[in-house]
């Protein structure tokens, strides 16, 4: 099928899911769990051939992101099940009024009806994206990277016996199987086919979809994460954090690219890092860029014209002295692309003063910016991170696949 061919039939699929009950739903998720674990021997053959095909062509932290073992299957259909467990936000009453002439007015959410979703290499995606979608109502066409490509049509046909099984149309989900450039434009000017389209990948795709785009789209995911640690911050508690943000999935959007370090503590703190993400780091050490003051204080590379406006996806972080939290805060406003910002401080006044004026759409005190994720905070799994203010923020789950409409119920009122 073409990609018009497979809008067409996802927006035909559509209606079926806005008159389809939670219970329904509900049952259709726990189907395409199922088939996903019982197709898992078949997925992890995919995967197989998709890492064979990628060795050589992509560094080996995007090579972690596109293995897929057992456990990451399971947690792909434990994902789907978490979403079970949330509410159904169709049909959710957000607001009521009743006017003083007796009419009563309800604000209440429906589906955007087709949502695609154009990602990389990151076969888990494929599920978290369909499974927030049929909950949500929304029909779902999913357009991933030719890296991941056989993982996620394995995905995807598994899912589609899911929701065979309990009757309903298998062009809820599908899977766009032209994996170049063509499609992606595609589904940037399907007006009239999609009601809403989310680019989640690296800079470049977002650039693309935000800049070429003539249906609703949604920028996601670009993170230039800052840690800040300031000078009355628990030291070991930060060195825990910036091991943890930098180095437990560097090829994630949540992952710290940015250290600020208060000048008090500097000569202190930063030979604690060197030791912490480098010498104590000895199969996958840190390469650290460092501005001028750190450099005077640890070895590491000097910061070059755009490593601090770099996502670096890789065991690289990008080390600057500040003079205090306002200087760390008008570093971040400056080069933050608005993810997920972090100060570790024992002083309230600082940490007012960080949450007040960070402009992003996750600002931590005193853990680490990993958390920004939509299992995390407790929302199943996520769509995409949003980094814009319109219409959705942070971690995109059930309620942002959502619009909303005015019912008005009335007994003959007239204006």
């Amino acid at each position: 099928m073409t990609t018009y061919d497979i809008l067409r039939a996802a927006k035909a699929a559509a209606p079926s899911l806005v008159t389809a009950d939670t219970q329904t739903k509900n049952k259709a998720l726990s189907a395409m769990a199922d088939a996903l674990e019982a197709a898992c021997p078949d997925i992890l053959s995919a995967n197989a051939q998709d890492m064979d095909a990628a060795k050589d062509h992509i560094s080996q932290v995007m090579l972690d992101r596109l293995l897929l073992t057992q456990s990451r299957v399971s947690a792909m259909a434990e994902g789907i099940r978490q979403v079970v467990k949330l509410p159904n936000p169709v049909g959710r009453v957000r607001q009521r009024v009743e006017r003083p002439n007796g009419m009563v007015i309800e604000k209440v959410g429906v589906p955007m009806g087709v949502v695609a979703i154009i990602y990389e290499s990151r076969p888990n995606v494929t599920s978290d994206a369909a499974a927030l979608a049929l909950k949500s109502g929304n029909a779902c066409v999913l357009r991933g990277g030719k890296e991941a490509f056989r993982s996620a049509n394995a995905i995807v046909r598994a899912m589609q016996q899911g929701l065979a099984a309990v009757g309903l149309p298998k062009e809820l989900v599908q899977l766009v199987q032209d994996t170049s450039r063509q499609s992606a434009q595609e589904l940037m000017t399907a007006v009239g086919l999609v009601d809403l389209l989310i680019p989640r990948g690296g800079a470049g795709l977002i650039k693309a979809c935000t800049e070429n785009a003539k249906v609703p789209c949604i920028q996601t995911g670009t993170g230039i994460c800052h840690i800040f640690v300031d000078k009355s911050a628990d030291q070991e508690m930060a060195l825990s954090i910036l091991e943890n943000a930098k180095t437990s999935r560097p090829s994630v959007c949540n992952a710290a690219e940015v250290c600020l370090v208060h000048q008090d503590i500097a000569e202190e703190f930063l030979p604690k890092l060197y030791r912490k993400l480098v010498s104590d780091h000895k199969d996958c050490p840190v390469e650290l860029r460092l501005d001028s003051t750190a450099q005077n204080i640890i070895p590491g590379i000097a910061a070059g014209e755009n490593d601090f406006d770099t996502e670096f996806l890789d065991y690289i972080l990008a080390v600057g002295v500040v003079s205090d939290v306002q200087e760390a805060v008008r570093h971040i406003l400056a080069h933050s692309t608005g993810h997920s910002e972090a100060i570790i401080t024992s002083n309230p006044e600082s940490a007012d003063y960080f949450t007040r004026t960070v402009d992003s759409a996750a600002v931590y005190v005193n853990c680490s910016t990993r958390f920004t994720d939509g299992g995390e905070f407790g929302l199943g799994c996520e769509m995409g991170i949003s980094t814009q203010k319109l219409h959705a923020r942070g971690p995109m789950a059930l309620e942002e696949l959502c619009c909303y409409k005015y019912v008005i119920r009335g007994n003959g009122q007239i204006r």
